[in-house]
């Protein structure tokens, strides 16, 4: 086996939201989007070992060594605030992962799931790992019958795609905005990229789901859903569509001051999806519980998921 590693933020042995059944997710770190609404902002930057993070660190689980940031898991309690002290939104308490690694853990808690999902930041980023860990597990008598499934908001060229979709069973796919300027405006890149992925998804039918984050006064504009729904029907018949509702957890700076999404307004924007274009088991809402437990303010919040613990990740 190769011996390709990943940059992982975090990994969750049990989850129910990322994908169908219960999965293993591992939470790869690095994007290509800087999105202001983003739940998990500590996966968004990649650590330049500037050393900020270390005097934030009361229990002196962080250091530098040589001129790089070391981790220290076992004095750590997981505080967070490293993530608050770190100007470029890194997470200097990431780990590198070798397929052979990932695999252990997979064969581990393998009669509790029924597949594995690489999520982010944005796991295409780490494109040769997911490729890897993807044909091994494939390979693998054991853990052969495991779905492997990729989070993505399909900011990643044809080739790309094409490279990846032999070992892949499907893909959930992020739509941040269908209006190009509030796209640019929400992640600092334009949607041209992530649209056309959806395209060749679908056609390649490896498209498991378009989620679409809802946001008061933004994403929920009649313009929005007018595109939504005429972008659905673009696709064509068995496309899938989960709405998920902004929430303040995990988010920081400007995001904080926006209205949060209802339940009564997701499900509004659900009814009018399912009246235009589908039978209604095609719209999902995400789990109310999620948007319940979310205010906790603890530090990292899983509401929705089969796991819960202090710095782990929050919903995309």
């Amino acid at each position: 086996m190769n011996s390709t590693r990943a940059t992982v933020s975090k990994i969750l042995t049990y989850s129910i939201v990322d994908g169908p059944g219960n999965r293993l997710v591992i939470f790869l770190q690095g994007c290509n989007f800087v999105c202001a609404a983003c739940h998990n902002p500590h996966t968004i930057g990649e650590c330049n070992h500037c050393g900020d993070c270390v005097p934030a660190c009361h229990v002196d689980a962080l250091s530098l060594v040589d001129g790089r940031i070391a981790y220290d898991p076992v004095a750590c309690d997981h505080c967070d605030a490293c993530l608050d002290a770190c100007p470029i939104s890194a997470n200097p308490m990431v780990r590198e992962y070798s397929v052979a690694e990932i695999l252990a853990l997979a064969r581990e808690h393998r009669p509790f799931l029924t597949g594995v999902t690489v999520s982010g930041g944005e796991p295409t980023k780490q494109l040769d790992f997911i490729i890897e860990l993807f044909r091994a597990i494939k390979s693998d008598e054991e853990l052969a019958e495991l779905s492997c499934f990729i989070d993505s908001n399909g900011h990643l060229s044809a080739s790309g795609w094409e490279s990846v979709l032999s070992v892949t069973d499907g893909v959930m796919l992020d739509i941040k905005s269908f209006d190009n300027a509030t796209h640019q405006a929400l992640t600092g890149v334009q949607n041209a990229a992530s649209l056309d992925s959806a395209r060749l998804l679908h056609a390649a039918g490896k498209l498991f789901e378009l989620r679409f984050l809802l946001i008061p006064g933004s994403t929920d504009s009649d313009a929005e859903l007018h595109d939504l729904i005429r972008f659905v029907k673009e696709l064509g018949t068995g496309t899938r569509v989960r709405l998920n509702a902004f929430q303040h957890h995990g988010v920081k700076g400007e995001a904080l001051g926006w209205e949060k999404m209802t339940k009564a307004g997701v499900d509004r924007v659900a009814e009018r999806l399912r009246a235009s274009i589908y039978p209604p088991a095609l719209v999902e809402v995400e789990p109310q519980q999620r948007c319940e437990t979310a205010e906790r303010g603890d530090g990292g919040e899983l509401a929705g998921r089969g796991q819960v613990e202090r710095g782990a990740l929050r919903a995309r």
